[in-house]
């Protein structure tokens, strides 16, 4: 039994952790480890160093994951503080590789992020120590965001304020100072409530000096696709900090800033959908390009949300049927 266990101990000491150096085409840069994917050993030991993990999901072909590791992820002062405060673990969205989480089983990476509900790529989870989420990122967040999102977790700021809040006081830069309108927001007194068999409701939160918000409207809205999936809808807008007076979708007088309060808005812009019974079914919390935007809205629209709960498999099954219609698939412009 002894020469067995000496075995044993050899053999582990010279095999070599598995090599997850990329997630789908992208290449994950130096912040990121590799290890045995056993989430809670991960835990205890990056605590040891002071550390917290920071787990990234990404997919093959991923427009906004190349360009979150473009830009944010080769910024010295983003990768210096993910080297000192994070043990960042990169996953395929997709994948298949067995992952200890933290009740105790093992699952695949697919599997992990259905149970994590993660709906788009790329999203980076902070964890506590003990493996709570104490942050979600979802998108592409430019390089200024997203080291402030980080900060949450470096600052130990979840038991002071909330995610949202945090990301409510990041300023944005080379915006416009005033909300965009459209012709197709509803106009106030904005009773959002449903009723059985009427349109679903579209809800954007907005905010004022926010650059993704103004090229919202300059491309995202003006596409036809978009235009034609909006058709379904009635489309409510308001600012993330906004006092005015609505009635939600279930029936409850409140302001604007309360409500996305309520709903954790954490990001502008954001889209919250619901059904026509006045139930949330989907939201957008991400940067999204026009291709994506429209889809979401098609998506919502179609009732395909019922049959698919996953947004990326429907965005796939879209793809793939412009393709064998020989169409162009333009993800990124």
């Amino acid at each position: 039994m002894r020469r067995l266990l000496a075995a044993l101990a050899l053999l582990l000491a010279v095999t070599p952790a598995p090599t997850f150096s990329q997630v789908g085409d992208e290449i994950l840069p130096p912040p990121f480890v590799e290890t045995f994917l056993d989430l809670p050993d991960d835990a205890v030991q990056a605590a040891k160093s002071g550390k917290r993990l920071l787990l990234y999901f990404g997919q093959q072909g991923c427009p906004y994951c190349k360009e979150l590791m473009s830009t944010s992820f080769t910024q010295k002062e983003i990768t210096d503080k993910l080297a000192k405060h994070f043990v960042a673990i990169g996953f395929d969205l997709f994948g298949a590789r067995e992952v200890g989480w933290f009740d105790g089983k093992a699952r695949s990476e697919k599997e992990l992020a259905k149970l994590l509900t993660v709906q788009f790529t790329p999203t980076v989870l902070l964890l506590d120590e003990k493996g709570g989420i104490i942050a979600r990122i979802n998108g592409y967040y430019p390089p200024h965001r997203f080291s402030a999102a980080l900060d949450y977790s470096v600052q130990r700021l979840e038991k002071k304020l909330a995610f949202a809040d945090h990301m409510r006081a990041v300023p944005q830069t080379g915006a416009s100072a005033t909300l965009n309108q459209q012709v197709f927001f509803m106009k106030p007194p904005h009773d959002l409530r449903r009723k059985p068999g009427g349109k679903p409701l579209a809800v954007l939160f907005e905010s004022k000096h926010c650059a993704p918000c103004d090229e919202l409207h300059k491309e995202g809205f003006k596409r036809e696709a978009t235009q034609a999936a909006l058709g379904k809808f009635d489309v409510a807008r308001f600012g993330i900090a906004a006092r005015d007076a609505l009635t939600t979708p279930q029936g409850k007088a409140t302001t604007a800033e309360a409500w996305a309060r309520e709903l954790k808005i954490a990001y502008t812009p954001s889209v919250v959908f619901f059904d026509d019974r006045g139930k949330e079914v989907f939201r957008l919390e991400a940067y999204l390009r026009p291709f994506h935007f429209a889809s979401s809205f098609e998506y919502v629209g179609s009732g395909a949300y019922r049959k698919e709960p996953e947004f990326q498999r429907f965005l796939q099954h879209k793809a793939e049927a412009i393709r064998e219609r020989g169409g162009k698939l333009e993800l990124w412009k």
